[in-house]
């Protein structure tokens, strides 16, 4: 278990004899500590961390991570020099320690720890699909492993550290998202984790408008795999071309997945069971098995090919693979309710981009029933935003017989949608979520499969609130 000796040796490089004080895990929300826990306080416009020191320390934190000074409220050790005091005596918890940066301090710790476990690092990137592979990946190496994952969303450069430092002694494995927003990012979370396994599920115009252009994306996504040791492995999506020119980037051994038979591991014979799950068979050399699992659409077929290969590479037998893809307990982040007028809601308001919103959309194409899409903008799509709209609109009209499109980018969405032959009378535009709310209540009735997507900034969860409890 972490103590304060680790702490104060990878913030000063000096191991104290006198700080056995052990750390529970680290936080960054006051409401999350647990007993002995080290709260960072993080300095934000809208809520600083420093303001919520006290609260930390009332949940029984044992150390705060300042960068702000405190000395006037709580004991605090000054290591803003990265030097401990001669004789050095630690004070009683809880304290404070103030240092200059408090987000690199919960780096330089995180790495700090990550190098003295002897565990294996299996790093996840890619523009969609990254936290139900994180999911299914887990699933499968708990079979034989004891596995640490990132909480949630914890894949950024404050989540990867919180994770990290979770790691004790029993873990075997580690499998960890890695998020991407600017070129440098993903190199450094591997720097921290140091990854042997890498795998990518594929490249896309997610958060275009921050890193560019998709190239820039693909560049970014790449940066896993050039990080993996020569003794690594890169698990690389053959169907993607992106992704299956960064072997090329590779010095270590690479895996290709997919439904090509070119790739090391793929699979045909593809069959939706709508929401009961999915069928299909697998191939890996001269075998071949014939596999269900309880994920949805059959974009979930990549999703059980990656969690397969890392099984594989690991050398888990058949009966430990197949047994954690079908035994799953992944949960999606699209959810399946049903309203009071006895419609089914596809709740898929998580976060959306042109890729996840197309797999959706495929999904509503694979059950029965009259087909309702409503579709809200998509963020962050810089230079795409325009073909990226277009292309969800298209494929709308060819699965949906309603589209209800919200937002000014909506509007993109339902253009295209009536250019590519959905009658107009059948699309509804609206500017927000909750002026879609009302028009919905109107069009849906028992037996219709009602799909709800858009950016988080949207807010779209609002409908699936109300026509949920629509009479």
């Amino acid at each position: 278990m972490l103590t304060l000796a680790d702490v104060l040796e990878a913030l000063t490089g000096t191991r104290p004899q006198a700080a056995s004080l052990t750390i529970s895990e680290a936080a960054i929300d006051s409401r999350q500590v647990i007993p002995a826990a080290m709260f960072i306080a993080i300095p934000g416009e809208h809520a600083d961390g420093h303001n919520f020191v006290s609260d930390a320390f009332r949940r029984g934190a044992h150390v705060a991570i300042i960068q702000k000074d405190l000395t006037n409220q709580f004991p605090t050790l000054d290591l803003r020099n990265q030097q401990l005091p001669v004789n050095f005596i630690p004070p009683e918890a809880p304290f404070c320690i103030w240092v200059s940066n408090t987000v690199e301090a919960l780096q330089t710790i995180a790495r700090f720890w990550r190098q003295k476990m002897d565990v294996k690092v299996i790093g996840i990137t890619g523009s969609v699909g990254k936290s139900t592979t994180k999911e299914l990946v887990t699933e499968v190496l708990g079979q034989r492993y004891h596995t640490l994952k990132n909480i949630g969303n914890l894949n950024n450069e404050i989540g990867v550290p919180l994770t990290l430092l979770r790691l004790g002694p029993g873990y075997q494995r580690a499998v960890l998202e890695m998020g991407f927003y600017v070129p440098g990012e993903i190199k450094f979370l591997c720097d921290l984790a140091q990854p042997k396994i890498g795998i990518v599920t594929n490249v896309g115009m997610v958060h275009a408008e921050r890193a560019g252009s998709i190239e820039t994306i693909a560049r970014g996504k790449a940066e896993l795999v050039e990080a993996l040791p020569e003794d690594g492995i890169a698990i690389l999506n053959y169907d993607d071309p992106f992704v299956r020119q960064m072997a090329e980037k590779s010095r270590c051994r690479v895996f290709f997945y997919g439904l090509n038979p070119e790739a090391d591991l793929w699979a045909n014979e593809i069959e939706s069971q709508g929401l009961k799950g999915i069928s299909f068979r697998l191939h890996y050399g001269r075998e071949s098995l014939s596999v269900r699992i309880p994920l949805i659409g059959q974009h979930s077929v990549h999703t059980a090919l990656r969690a397969a290969a890392v099984g594989l590479v690991e050398d888990l037998s058949w009966q430990e693979i197949l047994t954690g893809l079908q035994q799953s307990r992944t949960q999606l982040r699209l959810v399946v309710v049903e309203s009071a007028s006895g419609a089914l809601i596809l709740d898929d308001t998580y976060n959306a981009s042109p890729e996840s919103t197309l797999a959706a959309l495929n999904l509503l194409d694979e059950i029965e029933g009259r087909h309702i899409a409503v579709l809200g903008d998509m963020l962050e799509l810089g230079p795409y935003e325009q073909q990226g709209h277009e292309m969800v609109g298209v494929r709308a009209a060819e699965v949906a017989q309603v589209l209800v499109a919200v937002g000014t980018r909506g509007g993109i969405i339902a253009d295209a949608a009536i250019q590519a032959g959905m009658p107009a009378i059948m699309v509804v535009r609206v500017n927000t979520s909750a002026d879609a709310i009302e028009p919905l209540k109107q069009i849906i009735r028992s037996g219709d499969i009602v799909l709800v997507k858009g950016s988080r900034g949207m807010q779209m969860e609002q409908i699936v609130a109300a026509i949920e409890v629509a009479e």
